[in-house]
């Protein structure tokens, strides 16, 4: 089995490679996914992000795991697009609690003519708080990703969910090839691809392994690749599916590094169901991103405070702490060099 180091990246995985590589004694996968998060990020640091539902409800789309589908009783309200202002005072809270990447999730199937100018002016709008912007708005057409691309978007996220294999089992409103298509016109306009699955809806290792496949064979790998643990919604078809072990969630984290060395690999919803020894050990086998806040478009997340607990704990950094550090040791070299001339 050829695995990459961090000099190199593969794009040409096959099923019995990643297989082999879940097959590892834990103790050597661990090994083998930290070297490979060592040599390419801090792994002392953290990059938060903060998720904000911008448009709630009624999606048209039939995920199996969703509250927001309409296809499903689930007792969530539905409410209109949220004002700019609204987006802009959760931006800002969320920025005062260390998160640097602010995301807004809209449950639509595709962006509608009437709403969509105004999510590009609060992708503007977060811009200017000197924060990162990503959205999620379902499906793309090419115009669509020029028009997020010149609004100043950094990141789309448009996961995968799962094994093309086992993707029937979930949704039957769009195609696997349909998520794609829209993830190869984002990264055709240069926009950063967000994108990952969720485990514990049912699949089993196989789907895990070819999920990940079609991450890392992608052309360029996902800059950002969200690891989610399904959250269960009462009403949704998904609900009393058996839950993932938690150290195969451990085990798929860590292939996710070996296979993919130079994304950001986020640990996603679901956190508030993981002990901290378990997400300590997600952080250790490569996972060095998290969404923190107390609700992730419509289940709960989370809190900031927990997270901050749990950071200081293990002597971790946010990337906002860290480059506000550097920004300081700046500006103190400077004042220095002034003051020698």
């Amino acid at each position: 089995m050829t695995t990459q180091t961090g000099d190199e990246l593969r794009h040409d995985w096959d099923i019995s490679e990643v297989q082999a590589l879940f097959e590892l004694p834990l103790n050597d996968l661990l090994f083998q996914a930290h070297s490979l998060h060592r040599a390419n990020f801090d792994p002392n640091t953290i990059q938060i992000s903060t998720l904000l539902s911008i448009k709630t409800g009624r999606c048209s789309e039939d995920c199996g795991y969703c509250s927001q589908s309409a296809h499903h009783n689930t007792e969530l309200e539905s409410e209109a697009l949220l004002s700019i202002d609204e987006v802009v005072e959760a931006a800002q809270k969320a920025k005062s609690e260390g998160a640097d990447r602010f995301c807004m999730g809209a449950a639509w199937s595709r962006p509608n003519k009437r709403d969509f100018p105004k999510v590009l002016e609060m992708i503007k709008a977060v811009k200017s708080l000197d924060m990162e912007s990503c959205v999620t708005l379902g499906m793309l057409d090419s115009d669509q990703v020029q028009k997020l691309k010149e609004a100043g978007l950094d990141y789309y996220n448009h996961n995968l969910d799962t094994s093309p294999e086992f993707y029937g089992n979930v949704i039957s409103t769009r195609t696997f090839q349909d998520r794609i298509d829209t993830l190869n016109n984002v990264q055709e306009a240069g926009i950063n691809v967000c994108s990952g699955g969720i485990l514990g809806m049912g699949e089993e290792r196989k789907d895990r392994c070819s999920l990940l496949i079609q991450l890392a064979n992608m052309s360029k790998h996902p800059d950002s690749v969200p690891i989610n643990m399904l959250v269960q919604v009462e009403g949704t078809p998904l609900f009393g599916a058996d839950e993932i072990e938690p150290l195969e969630f451990v085990r798929t984290v860590a292939v996710a590094r070996i296979m993919m060395p130079r994304s950001v690999v986020r640990l996603s919803a679901g956190r508030e169901e993981m002990s901290d020894e378990m997400q300590a050990m997600c952080f250790f086998a490569g996972a060095n991103s998290v969404f923190y806040g107390e609700r992730l478009l419509t289940t709960e997340g989370a809190s900031a405070q927990a997270d901050q607990k749990l950071f200081a704990s293990l002597g971790m950094k946010t990337s906002l702490e860290k480059k506000k550090a550097c920004g300081t040791k700046s500006e103190h070299s400077e004042q220095a060099s002034a003051a020698s001339a």
